[in-house]
């Protein structure tokens, strides 16, 4: 949907049906996501909408999944995702809002659905300043603050409340496990839009089936996750308080994905900065590993975090993503990858000897 071809008109008597007052006024601003020297490719173009509605300023975000790789080549795709995530959103605790979900018509009407083309979704639009600021401001050379510790315990103390959850499907953990294997935005997809000479990522996918026969059989583990839990999709205000953004790829699954998520981000910036893990992001790193293995009580997510690992550090590695990266880092994930999955359990502890050049 690349472009937008609806008026603002069209968009202001879609936001009065939505919400069922009289809209005017409607101001339409593209929002950026990410950095581009950082993270150079996103699902979508998120658009902040500013509006009246019944005489009072109302704030709203509308967001797309543009066509292309990652499983997201048909409309069906890019429906599923949005479809998903509308009612999804409003069941997490402390996640943005979903306020709709509709389509866009030929003639740039928004409607429900009938003849859509694209769907779209409209959320809640939240202040605040995404968590990779904090982790830029270190790789910079920035000293580890009071703040920084405070954050990075609110974050792991979130994930421990809720994956307390436990899901109603024990069917919905292998479908996890193999999907993080070959689902288009997981493992075989990313591998895939490798360009030619990363000869790692087939030792690394032939790892990660075995690994999906260890761990498919673990349908005790399935918890609520939020899926995505990587440093650009949380806001902080003041102090702690955050809001996460963009749940993905369905409401229940493996704790260790979300834990791996977000920490391996820790790591990443530190190789950035000085080649290894060390000084402020080792402090983040091993204390928010002790703080939840001690507050979940599970240290069987060290048995299970290798495959998703391997998929976040493909992630970090591919030129897609991160298209400023330097190839000698590149490969130093791929080999982390490697060596995690080589591993019968992870231990955060070691960090350094997985990342080794």
């Amino acid at each position: 949907m690349d472009g937008f071809p609806f008026s603002e008109r069209a968009l202001g008597d879609y936001l009065g049906a939505v919400h069922g007052g009289k809209v005017r006024n409607v101001r339409v601003t593209p929002l950026g996501g990410g950095r581009q020297a950082d993270k150079g490719y996103g699902y979508g173009i998120p658009l902040r909408l500013d509006y009246e509605l019944d005489g009072a300023p109302r704030r709203a975000v509308l967001e797309s999944v543009r066509p292309g790789a990652f499983g997201h080549e048909h409309m069906a795709d890019r429906a599923q995702l949005l479809l998903w995530a509308h009612g999804a959103f409003n069941r997490l605790a402390r996640h943005v809002h979903s306020l709709d979900v509709g389509a866009v018509r030929r003639g740039g009407e928004l409607v429900p659905l009938g003849d859509a083309e694209e769907l779209f979704m409209l959320a809640d639009f939240v202040e605040g300043r995404e968590y990779a600021d904090d982790l830029l401001r270190l790789r910079s050379g920035g000293d580890v603050t009071p703040l920084d510790l405070e954050r990075a315990d609110a974050l792991c103390d979130y994930l421990v409340q809720i994956h307390a959850l436990r899901g109603p499907d024990a069917g919905l953990y292998a479908r996890r496990i193999r999907e993080l294997v070959g689902h288009g935005e997981c493992i075989f997809g990313v591998s895939d839009s490798y360009p030619p000479g990363y000869d790692l990522l087939e030792r690394i996918e032939q790892l990660c089936v075995q690994w999906r026969w260890k761990l498919k059989a673990r349908s005790h583990r399935l918890r609520q996750v939020h899926g995505d839990f990587h440093p650009w999709n949380l806001l902080f205000r003041e102090g702690a308080d955050f809001t996460a953004l963009d749940r993905s790829r369905g409401e229940w699954g493996e704790p260790a994905d979300d834990v791996s998520c977000l920490t391996l981000n820790y790591l990443f910036f530190s190789l950035q900065r000085s080649g290894r893990l060390e000084g402020g992001f080792e402090t983040l790193w091993q204390r928010f590993w002790e703080r939840y293995l001690e507050r979940s009580g599970d240290r069987e997510i060290l048995e299970v975090a290798a495959p998703f690992f391997a998929w976040r550090a493909l992630v970090m590695a591919n030129p897609t993503w991160y298209p400023a990266l330097d190839r000698a880092l590149r490969q130093r994930l791929l080999r982390f990858a490697v060596r995690v999955l080589d591993d019968e359990r992870f231990e955060p502890r070691r960090a350094n000897e997985y990342a080794a050049p």
